[in-house]
């Protein structure tokens, strides 16, 4: 039997295969579909209606909270993983798939009550917070590159990252101003406890450096470490060894630390 492929391209966006067999869209911040408006008077009514729809959520009394999470929960598999999860956080692939935006909602995360989600303030801001720390990245990063002798290898280890699609975002916008930064050995090393982030987030690279991809021909590798906060000794050799190899080295937690 023949293994289904891990990506597909369906109306101008690339599909990456889950670790249980769902297509979902990869995020390219470049493409309008998937770029969150960042002036400040955008970002200022992102947060204003944040605010609005907390101060009206605390209104409700929580017994009426909870019959009303219990009830979403059975539509739709978005709020039943926010509802059910015992880890005290929400799983980086969940989180992701909130990050597509109301508008790439796509089976199994395609309910009214998903999309109604998505199209929320706060998952606006999460959406906010991935494309800033992207571009963090990229930019913290290429004054290094463009200095570095010789094409030293360059590293991205993010932290608590689920897929990564935020360094794989850095690496995006990078090569769309400076591609000649990008002729070198790169390594995205992800720290995470579940692995299925990670998973989606090979594939989705394996996508986007498909023939016309926008990371086409690039020497990219992408690697799942299991990671406990508690026992950052994983960390720890995995930045001596990049430091060893003469690698530079951005290390990033796009949502782990703050959520």
């Amino acid at each position: 039997m023949q293994r289904p492929p891990a990506s597909r391209r369906s109306h101008g966006l690339i599909h990456a295969k889950t670790r249980e067999g769902f297509d979902l869209p990869v995020i390219d911040l470049t493409h309008p579909r998937f770029a969150v408006p960042v002036d400040p008077a955008a970002a200022q009514g992102l947060y204003d209606a944040f605010v609005k729809e907390e101060r009206r959520r605390r209104r409700i009394p929580k017994f009426i909270m909870r019959m009303m999470l219990r009830s979403a929960a059975r539509k739709s598999r978005l709020i039943r993983t926010l509802f059910d999860s015992n880890a005290g956080f929400l799983d980086g692939l969940s989180t992701y798939v909130m990050k597509l935006g109301a508008d790439n909602m796509v089976p199994p995360y395609d309910t009214p009550i998903d999309r109604r989600l998505a199209a929320s303030p706060h998952i606006a801001l999460l959406r906010l917070r991935m494309q800033q720390i992207a571009h963090l990245v990229a930019d913290g990063v290429a004054d290094s590159l463009a200095t570095a002798k010789g094409a030293a290898p360059l590293s991205l280890i993010n932290i608590g990252g689920g897929p990564a699609l935020d360094s794989i975002n850095a690496l995006i916008l990078l090569r769309s101003v400076r591609p000649d930064l990008l002729s070198r050995p790169i390594a995205i090393e992800v720290l995470d406890a579940s692995p299925d982030g990670a998973f989606f987030g090979a594939n989705a690279l394996a996508a986007l450096q498909a023939d016309q991809g926008p990371l086409a021909g690039l020497d990219i590798g992408m690697r799942h470490h299991d990671y406990d906060w508690d026992r950052p000794a994983t960390l720890e050799r995995l930045v001596e060894k990049h430091i060893s190899a003469g690698a530079i080295i951005a290390a990033s937690s796009e949502g782990a630390l703050f959520e």
